[in-house]
């Protein structure tokens, strides 16, 4: 088994969707986020001072990730991989400082380079 990542059409799907959440919500800023084999890192900033109209409801975290992980299967299932489904919940923490941001950062983005350290890793 190859023990380095390989991107595949359902990494594609997942990362355009990631963005679509930029497009689609004024309010998010998105800012890490990396496609692993079984699971998916993310900062995601909500901000509500990006909008200026008063009757737009922001959206929680929660509805967020929501609509991410279901815009995205909808993609995966139409380009054939009809089995796939997302984990039910998903494991969120907020960052209260800068200390915590770069270390979260960092974690994210060298998380590639540990995968054939992963308990999940086939080998």
């Amino acid at each position: 088994m190859n023990p380095y990542m390989e991107w595949n059409e359902y990494g594609s799907i997942a990362q355009k969707q990631w963005n679509w959440l930029d497009n689609q919500y004024a309010y998010v800023i998105l800012h890490s986020f990396i496609v692993m084999p079984n699971h998916v890192h993310a900062i995601l900033e909500i901000d509500s001072n990006l909008i200026s109209d008063c009757e737009i409801k922001i959206k929680s975290v929660s509805e967020l990730i929501g609509a991410y992980k279901t815009t995205s299967s909808k993609q995966i299932h139409l380009a054939g991989l009809s089995d796939f489904a997302w984990q039910r919940s998903f494991h969120d923490h907020i960052i209260r400082n800068d200390g915590s941001y770069e270390r979260i950062y960092n974690y994210i983005e060298t998380n590639p380079e540990r995968w054939n350290t992963d308990a999940l890793f086939e080998k």
